[in-house]
């Protein structure tokens, strides 16, 4: 059984993430989401062979400026980012070799 991942209701600000250094994995969704849950799996999976990856869910829905600043539409949106800047997106994974081909494409080595 894999772990389960929690999306965080406290989002960052966009000025914080466009300043983080490194690669970063946004992640949006909410947890009552049928198509977050099913990628719960796969995403942690993939990240297994990325320990040292900034991972951070946030809970995204209308009014929720970070999610609407990188124009999410639907759930879940995997964002990839290289200090602060996108470099990939990948919207409504279901397994996890797509996951870590997009991963090793979007993001450089850790």
């Amino acid at each position: 059984m894999t772990a389960e991942l929690r999306y965080s209701p406290q989002a960052p600000s966009r000025a914080d993430v466009d300043t983080w250094p490194g690669a970063t994995l946004l992640q949006f969704g909410t947890d009552w989401c049928a198509h977050c849950q099913a990628a719960q799996g796969p995403v942690i999976e993939a990240l297994a062979a990325r320990p040292g990856l900034r991972h951070q869910l946030v809970e995204d829905g209308s009014g929720r400026p970070l999610g609407r600043s990188f124009a999410v539409k639907l759930w879940p949106t995997l964002i990839a980012l290289v200090d602060g800047q996108e470099t990939g997106r990948l919207v409504r994974p279901t397994d996890t070799a797509t996951v870590a081909q997009w991963l090793t494409q979007a993001l450089p080595p850790a």
